[in-house]
């Protein structure tokens, strides 16, 4: 596993607590204030949706919020830019298919 240890606009971050938060489902942990594109990463998880147009992958690109490449549905709200957004204790984070989850896209990714 690889931890991301400097962010270009968040810098260096002081390593938090542990904290737990699910992916799609499934129970994972992080550190508090690390953000959740850092803590998807360092579990192994590297896409974070599939485009609505033509479902392709995406996951991290600019890590500094300027693209869509890394938005998630997290606690519910879609478009989320996981890169920028620090990861907090209880936080359900789900892949995002075109804007919505899986359940609701009508198709697979893969």
């Amino acid at each position: 596993m690889s931890r991301i240890q400097e962010h270009p606009i968040l810098g260096t971050y002081e390593k938090g607590k542990e904290v737990h938060f699910s992916f799609d489902g499934k129970d994972f942990t992080g550190f508090e204030g690390e953000s959740i594109a850092a803590a998807l990463k360092a579990n192994g998880i590297m896409i974070h949706r599939y485009t609505s147009r033509k479902h392709k992958p995406r996951g991290i690109f600019c890590a500094i919020g300027r693209c869509t490449d890394c938005v998630m549905i997290v606690n519910g709200q879609p478009n989320v830019r996981t890169c920028i957004t620090e990861l907090s204790e209880g936080m359900t984070i789900q892949t995002q298919y075109g804007v919505v989850p899986e359940e609701k896209c009508g198709w697979i990714a893969g």
